[in-house]
């Protein structure tokens, strides 16, 4: 039998497609049916690595993981990761393909095309409902011909389409009815009715407007959702609310500083800290905001040495050495670990035109960019180290192009695996005060998590948290209450009457 579907646009970017498509996965696993979320194409720099290796954006993860499922390649087929000005890697089916320009990747449709066509048929034959997201507007009238995301993406799955606008950004109703407009008579027979999404204030006070509007359309509006800034999803390519270079003010708060460069990649690694009430969390990008933190976060990039040189233009590198001699913790995941690492080089130009350039050299480490990309996930437990004590699970999964070489005396921070591997995975100074690791993910660990926040805590002298927290409970918490923050703003019995029409 093949699966029913239903499809969720919007009049642009960020209006909330994918956290409106993660509540209806939500609801629907929670009414009984085996669903699954699909985006043919997605652009984000936040990727996810599934069982079998292959990369897809982070956000269908978490959209699967709400439907109770494992992500698979298939709910992803194209991922584009922005790889410079115009330039984007093409993840294809889970595998790097190339890198191109967008004149050249349009060029590529049909291969891409095929390639969606079969992924979004094996979903609809393994389950019963698939809830389709598109990129950005239907209504790029310039991009109409090779747009395979939305509206061909409806008529490819015969889906009835929910048109999501931003009352936020202001002028909702008109950018609901020009992307409608912009429509074919064909594709405006797909729209089922609208979604006003990020609403403040009194509903009472816009019924007139919504009256109206439905009289202009002919289509209603169905639901309208509250703004809401506790609503947790796993963001797909902008930083989320409270992400600014304000200095903790109470003292009792564990202060984390992520250097935001400009080629960030998978900040969802940092989900965790942000969540925690007992963790103030603020991304910098100058040495002036800085400050004095108690932990200093390197992130995951898609360019490490480009961002590497932004450390030193910036004057960060001068300042994270400042802060770990005056007592902060340094802490790297992936080319956060490369960077605080001896030398970095791509000679092929793998990454970048830089070719070499000097690490932080926090750590005995030489990466070397090379052509072949791994990305796999990985489960192991932690080695007895000046960071952690042996025993503690360690889940998490590698994307990188770069090898890394330990060329001094360091510490493994986990038990050798069983796979041949020829780079750390991570390792730690003598003091565990400097900590770098090839696991994106890790934070996700409670067990580990705590054990690092409180080795940060002894250090800096904080005391120690009373009731750690439970990420993973937060995180099964939150997908129902997307279901349910759902269901109080719209009309789901008229929801459900679509995918049985």
């Amino acid at each position: 039998m093949t699966a029913k579907t239903l499809m969720v646009q919007g009049t642009g970017s960020g209006v909330g497609k994918s956290v409106i498509t993660a509540a209806l996965c939500r609801w629907f696993y929670r009414k009984g049916f085996k669903v699954a979320p699909f985006k043919a194409q997605n652009m984000s720099l936040n990727a996810y690595v599934c069982e079998d290796g292959g990369e897809i954006g982070r956000a269908q993860a978490f959209q699967a993981e709400a439907c109770g499922i494992a992500p698979t390649v298939q709910m992803n087929p194209v991922l584009l990761k922005p790889a410079g000005d115009n330039l984007s890697q093409v993840i294809l089916m889970g595998r790097p393909a190339h890198t191109r320009n967008a004149r050249d990747y349009y060029q590529g449709k049909p291969a891409y095309l095929d390639q969606v066509k079969q992924a979004l048929g094996d979903l609809r034959r393994e389950y019963d409902l698939v809830i389709l997201e598109g990129a950005g507007s239907p209504a790029e009238i310039n991009l109409r011909e090779m747009d395979f995301v939305n509206m061909a993406m409806a008529k490819e799955a015969d889906a009835k389409v929910l048109l999501v606008g931003d009352i936020d950004r202001g002028g909702v109703f008109a950018w609901m009815k020009g992307t409608y407009d912009l429509l074919s008579e064909n594709e405006q027979d797909r729209v089922a009715g609208f979604l006003i999404n990020k609403f403040r204030g009194d509903v009472a006070l816009l019924k007139p407007g919504l009256k109206q509007f439905e009289d202009l359309v002919g289509k209603p509006v169905l639901g309208v959702i509250p703004f809401d800034h506790n609503l947790f999803v796993d963001e797909e390519d902008s930083l989320p609310f409270g992400t600014h270079g304000e200095m903790k003010t109470d003292a009792g708060l564990l202060d984390v500083a992520i250097l935001r460069v400009p080629r960030i990649a998978n900040f969802t690694d940092f989900s965790p800290l942000m969540e925690d009430p007992a963790v103030a969390v603020r991304y910098v990008w100058t040495e002036a905001q800085l400050g004095s933190p108690d932990l200093i976060v390197l992130p995951g990039t898609k360019n490490t040495l480009e961002d590497m040189r932004f450390l030193k233009t910036q004057g960060l590198d001068r300042a994270v050495h400042r802060c770990h001699q005056e007592g902060a913790v340094v802490f790297g995941i992936c080319g956060g670990f490369q960077m605080m690492g001896q030398e970095l080089t791509d000679a092929n130009g793998i990454e970048s035109t830089v070719g070499r350039i000097d690490g932080l050299d926090l750590l005995p480490v030489i990466t070397k960019m090379q052509a072949e990309k791994i990305t796999r996930q990985v489960r192991c437990t932690t080695h007895r180290s000046p960071a952690f004590d042996a025993g503690l699970t360690a889940w998490g999964y590698e994307i990188h192009n770069g090898v890394s070489e330990i060329a001094g005396p360091c510490a493994p921070l986990f038990q050798n695996r069983s796979e041949e591997n020829t780079d750390a995975l991570g390792v730690c100074n003598k003091t565990g005060t400097l900590i770098g690791t090839y696991l994106h993910g890790i934070l996700d660990n409670d067990p580990l998590r705590h054990a690092l926040l409180n080795r940060v805590r002894r250090h800096c002298d904080i005391p120690q948290v009373k009731e750690p927290f439970d990420y993973r409970l937060f995180r099964k918490r939150q997908w129902d209450r997307l279901a349910e923050w759902l269901n109080a703003s719209i009309e789901m019995k008229r929801i459900e009457a679509l995918i049985e029409n």
